[in-house]
């Protein structure tokens, strides 16, 4: 394995990134650091790649950052640049290539959040009452988006418990002249009777459909279809991984808590839960709109 420059430490360089700029996904952050691990390494072989490029993520998951989209997002980065055909190229030449391809990837990618947006706002209608659940930035996207094209809608938004994301969610989301209401977490149930939808976004997509989000996020699906309230999820396609939970307890710990709690997860807030696909109306990426059904076969197409 080749050893990246001394002078460029992957862990610092990721966490950095994701603190330098709070919009930034974690996926996002972690596939900008394998293009930099690119530019600042040689190869003698493409085995040497895959070695290096390994030890990145790896670093990456060492930190305290949500990991899910870390994970699906540069495994997909990894494979869609090894795509090409190297068989009479150079390393030098092989490495150009997949610098080109990742930074096409990512170019790709940036511009998930505004097609995912665009879909949406078709669904949200004048004056109509939306929940969402504590801070998703593509969710904010598509609401500010809907709101600079005249529409006119109130907004309901969960505190978010313990990281209180939801003030922040609604404090973006007032700038921007929404109407909002942030209400307890625990308040759910009793404000699901009078809105006309749920919109949350997802830190990743299973191969079932079903999506692994913030901690409450089941429990308003669960209250959703209840009611009989549409539940909307905003994604980007990069969060799709190859996972197939059946129960909570079938999502990797990784994803469930920090690092630093990894080894005592009793007496642990887990940060995220798993919402069956059974609770999921559709799911707007920017592959299109999607029912939970049509995930798996999206898979096959970006792992192919």
């Amino acid at each position: 394995m080749k050893e990246v420059s001394q002078q460029f430490d992957v862990a610092t360089n990721f966490v950095g990134m994701l603190e330098k700029d709070d919009n930034m996904s974690p996926g996002i952050a972690a596939i900008k650091t394998l293009l930099m691990v690119l530019e600042k390494t040689k190869f003698d072989t493409v085995q040497e790649f895959h070695s290096t490029i390994q030890a990145a993520v790896g670093a990456m998951r060492k930190t305290d950052k949500p990991m899910t989209s870390v994970v699906s997002g540069t495994e997909l980065f990894s494979r869609f640049i090894t795509l090409a055909k190297f068989d009479d190229k150079t390393m030098d030449e092989v490495r150009e290539i997949m610098l080109s391809r990742g930074k096409m990837f990512l170019e790709k990618l940036l511009e998930s959040r505004n097609v995912i947006a665009k879909q949406a706002i078709t669904f949200i209608s004048e004056g109509c009452r939306i929940l969402t659940h504590a801070r998703s930035r593509t969710v904010r996207e598509a609401l500010i988006l809907a709101a600079q094209n005249n529409k006119r809608f109130h907004v309901f938004v969960t505190h978010s418990a313990p990281d209180h994301h939801g003030e922040q969610m609604v404090s973006e989301l007032e700038k921007a002249g929404i109407d909002c209401t942030l209400i307890l977490d625990t308040a759910i149930g009793y404000v699901m009777e009078t809105v006309d939808m749920v919109l949350v976004g997802a830190e990743g997509v299973v191969e079932s459909g079903g999506i692994i989000n913030r901690i409450g996020t089941v429990t308003m699906a669960i209250c959703a279809r209840e009611m009989k309230k549409p539940f909307y999820a905003l994604v980007e396609s990069f969060k799709f991984c190859r996972l197939y939970p059946l129960n909570q307890r079938d999502l990797p710990n990784e994803y469930k808590y920090n690092q630093k709690n990894l080894k005592d997860t009793a007496k642990v807030h887990p940060m995220v839960d798993y919402t069956p696909p059974g609770y999921i109306t559709l799911l707007f990426t920017d592959l299109g709109i999607l029912a939970p059904s049509a995930v798996s076969d999206e898979l096959i197409k970006l792992y192919l």
